[in-house]
């Protein structure tokens, strides 16, 4: 019994890193390619000195910062202030567990797969309290109750939005979801109202431009990370991206049928073009488009959506 449970645990050790080492590793090369978009739209040439044509600056950056001082503030709680970065990175790879790669390739195939996404994403809102309030400092404190009421604002209208999906597929299972779609028809053809919905929601679900406004620089320094340096900043900016890689393969299975890695890229860079292309929102610019624009026509759809399947299914 010993041998099975020790095998086991193996096997899952080497799925568990067949997941995370190509994210860590998307996650350094997701930041080269924005930064080569954004020099592209300013008419500049990026990142091209450190290897060719600037390939290894990840390598570089990650080098950097790894081996930097850190510093904790003397006023902080020590204990919250190391881990809120560990809860924000850690939860940012939770939620590649559930997605279907591909049809034979999920860390697990669980029933309730949306549902699991909600929660871990739900849950990442306490890395950012965690590191605000442990700062005790005002930028950080404020950047991280902006972030929160952001998050748990626009995690209503992705909630939302998706149950639409679901009524349709009839299945909170991510692999039956795009097995209904390969079948049927992409969800992107009859709700693409609800696509539209769920990407925007994603923007400020991840903190990303137009709604990093937990992040303004000239408001708040730099938000909840403020008072970091080194690996807690790394951990940051790792889990960061991560959730931008994390939505856009979510964008892909929800919508396209299925994941594939030229799809997932084609999102990043829509995250990216989006940064490049639109100033940012003032914060009630920000909350007034979550509630009372978002979460109204969320609702809308949805109810539709199951109006539409109930008369179906009587029919």
């Amino acid at each position: 019994m010993s041998l099975i449970v020790m095998n086991r645990f193996i096997v899952d050790v080497i799925n568990f890193l067949l997941i995370v080492l190509p994210v860590l590793l998307s996650v350094a090369y997701l930041t080269l390619f924005e930064r080569k978009v954004l020099a592209a739209a300013g008419r500049r040439l990026g990142p091209n000195v450190v290897g060719l044509f600037g390939l290894l600056q990840p390598l570089a950056d990650g080098v950097k910062l790894l081996i930097k001082e850190s510093i904790v503030p003397t006023s902080s709680d020590k204990g919250l202030y190391l881990l809120a970065p560990v809860v924000t990175f850690s939860l940012s790879l939770i939620g590649y567990g559930v997605i279907p790669f591909t049809d034979q390739i999920s860390y697990v195939d669980i029933n309730c797969g949306i549902l699991f996404t909600f929660a871990v994403s739900s849950l990442s809102v306490y890395g950012v309290i965690f590191s605000g309030w442990a700062s005790n400092s005002k930028y950080a404190f404020l950047g991280s109750l902006r972030s929160a009421a952001q998050m748990i604002s626009y995690e209503v209208s992705i909630g939302i939005t998706l149950l639409s999906l679901a009524v349709f597929a009839r299945t909170l299972n991510l692999n039956e979801i795009v097995l209904w779609q390969q079948e049927n028809i992409y969800f992107i053809i009859p709700l693409f109202p609800v696509f539209f919905l769920f990407f925007v929601s994603a923007l400020a679900e991840t903190n990303r431009p137009p709604f990093d406004l937990p992040e303004a620089e000239g408001e708040l320094v730099a938000g909840y990370n403020v008072e970091y340096s080194a690996a807690g900043f790394a951990l940051f900016f790792i889990g960061e991206y991560a959730n931008i890689i994390l939505m856009s393969s979510l964008t892909a299975v929800f919508f396209f049928g299925g994941f594939s890695p030229f799809k997932a890229v084609a999102f990043m860079f829509a995250f990216v073009w989006v940064r490049a292309a639109y100033p940012r929102f003032r914060y009630d610019q920000l909350m007034r488009l979550g509630w009372k624009v978002f979460l109204p026509l969320s609702l809308s759809i949805f109810f539709n959506a199951w109006l539409f399947q109930s008369l179906c299914s009587i029919l």
